[in-house]
């Protein structure tokens, strides 16, 4: 069964649109995780547009105390560092937290969402540097990654466990060509290349962005995908579905 993670950052964003603290992330991830998650994914950025510091925390304690069978998977630039406005760094919030997995992913501090993989084609020294480093606090540490089967090995090499593959352009073709298209066929291939390249260097594979139901099913038989990472769908569908009934039916999906 691949798992499903389920990323809150929309809720948070819905939370901060208004004072009170509704809706609840802490509440979503327990309704998520009721539903067959089986995994709780924040990207918490420093201009903390939605999750914030304290979500991060909260949720933490959530899963140790109520789900300890529950992976919790935090994303984010390794290079960001603390602000005058409260962030105190990714660095210090996975120190303070020892997710179980931490996803490395190169934004700029106002980037909009992720939208690239890490390039590797230069060496990395300070990439490597920050993957020992979560590594040796227990985390396993997966890279952002584009579909190019020649940084799979070199992810590897630099300390990686996992990678996770940007499935935005998939996405894009899929919703323009359609499952039996050919350009969208290509694009999956390259995917399925890229996953034989991450399998054979010893990487396990996640996936995230723009999968949605529609071109969730055809991604799911790339071969040793283990995870996705779902949230903007997740959100935009619920509106007509309902949280609970989208997220079991994502599950559905990922479910043999």
């Amino acid at each position: 069964m691949i798992a499903l993670s389920v990323n809150l950052n929309k809720i948070a964003l819905l939370r901060n649109s208004r004072d009170g603290g509704r809706p609840s992330v802490t509440d979503a991830a327990r309704q998520a995780i009721a539903e067959g998650a089986m995994g709780i994914t924040v990207h918490p950025r420093p201009d903390q547009r939605h999750i914030r510091p304290d979500d991060v925390y909260d949720l933490a304690q959530l899963l140790a105390d109520e789900y300890p069978s529950i992976e919790y998977n935090i994303e984010g630039n390794p290079f960001a560092g603390p602000t005058t406005q409260g962030y105190p760094g990714f660095q210090q919030l996975v120190e303070a937290t020892k997710p179980h997995q931490v996803t490395l992913v190169p934004d700029s501090d106002d980037q909009l969402t992720s939208d690239h993989g890490w390039d590797l084609s230069q060496p990395q020294p300070a990439l490597e540097e920050q993957i020992r480093t979560y590594g040796a606090m227990g985390c396993r540490v997966s890279l952002f990654m584009d579909p190019t089967p020649d940084h799979m090995a070199i992810a590897r090499s630099l300390g990686a466990h996992r990678i996770e593959f940007y499935t935005g352009p998939y996405a894009e073709t899929f919703w323009a060509q359609g499952a039996a298209g050919a350009q969208t066929q290509a694009c999956f291939d390259e995917f399925c290349t890229a996953a034989k390249a991450a399998t054979e260097a010893g990487l396990g594979i996640n996936a995230g962005h723009d999968l949605d139901q529609e071109n969730l099913p055809l991604f799911a038989t790339l071969p040793g995908l283990q995870e996705v990472s779902i949230g903007h769908a997740i959100m935009c569908e619920a509106l007509q579905a309902g949280y609970g009934p989208t997220i079991k039916r994502y599950v559905e999906i990922l479910t043999p």
